[in-house]
């Protein structure tokens, strides 16, 4: 009976030790429904939200052991402006350069080992979206999403974000 105690009280303090160096990355949408600006279709809607979070999942992958982050997006105006009449089967979006740049905004908390080190409301925008050199490639929908959050991501938490090579 003694050596059964002994294996749980062991099996119960390494699943104890194997969540507190557990480093994550959760992320919310607050009311997406009432964006700014994101896909008329609802489906679509999930879609880009379903990107964005696990593009925030990937970045979070870079943090450090023990750090863990929580994002509760409550913002999104995706870059362009969708056109309601030229809608086909997939969300399409005019990019001008004039008032369409992307911005979100956002609150987040960072914890190391379960205590909070850090948290703040940020406001992320890209002004020069399409004059600058995007990584991401021409037929990825996010990519100028995707390189506003890696600025701000690399800037906040003073990471290196990889980009994927160009395709």
């Amino acid at each position: 009976m003694k050596t059964k105690t002994t294996r749980t009280f062991i099996a119960g303090l390494a699943l104890l030790a194997s969540t507190a160096a557990w480093a994550g990355t959760e992320v919310h949408f607050t009311k997406p429904e009432q964006f700014s600006d994101v896909s008329f279709d609802q489906t679509e809607r999930e879609r880009v939200l379903k990107d964005l979070a696990a593009h925030f999942e990937k970045l979070g992958e870079s943090l450090k052991p023990g750090l863990s982050l929580k994002i509760e997006v409550t913002d999104l105006d995706m870059a362009g402006r969708e056109n309601p009449a030229m809608r086909s089967t997939q969300d399409f979006r005019v990019m001008t350069g004039g008032a369409d740049w992307p911005r979100m905004r956002l609150h987040y908390v960072l914890e190391q080992d379960g205590k909070v080190i850090g948290n703040s409301d940020a406001a992320l925008s890209d002004m020069s979206y399409l004059t600058r050199i995007n990584r991401y490639a021409s037929g990825d929908k996010l990519r100028y999403e995707k390189q506003m959050i890696d600025d701000w991501f690399s800037s906040t938490f003073g990471t290196q974000v990889k980009r994927p090579a160009r395709k």
